[in-house]
């Protein structure tokens, strides 16, 4: 189970904001992940997303480079040019009526 909480660090110790399901003397594995601001926008993203709970942080910054926009564009170019529905007609078919 993974249970998303923020906390304040006071004078070494961790204090969680609200309350947590947690059985006396239970270990637990905590990783911090800093609330402070950057400029990393991917880091910012992906804060909001371990913050929805959707993700579990990678232990380390991932090493695969980042693509050029030149070769972003090709790849876009050649999905939209693959025979069949655009994905975002398949998902409101599959939701039917609203």
């Amino acid at each position: 189970m993974v249970d998303i909480v923020t906390a304040v660090y006071r004078g070494g110790a961790l204090y969680p904001l609200q309350p947590l399901d947690l059985q006396e003397s239970e270990e637990v594995r905590i990783q911090v992940l800093h609330e402070r601001p950057s400029a990393d926008p991917d880091g910012a993203a992906l804060r909001a997303l371990v913050a929805a709970g959707l993700i579990t942080p990678p232990p380390g910054r991932s090493s695969v480079p980042a693509i050029s926009e030149a070769k972003r564009l090709q790849l876009a170019k050649k999905l939209g040019s693959q025979p069949g529905k655009p994905v975002s007609e398949i998902i409101i078919e599959e939701r039917g009526e609203l």
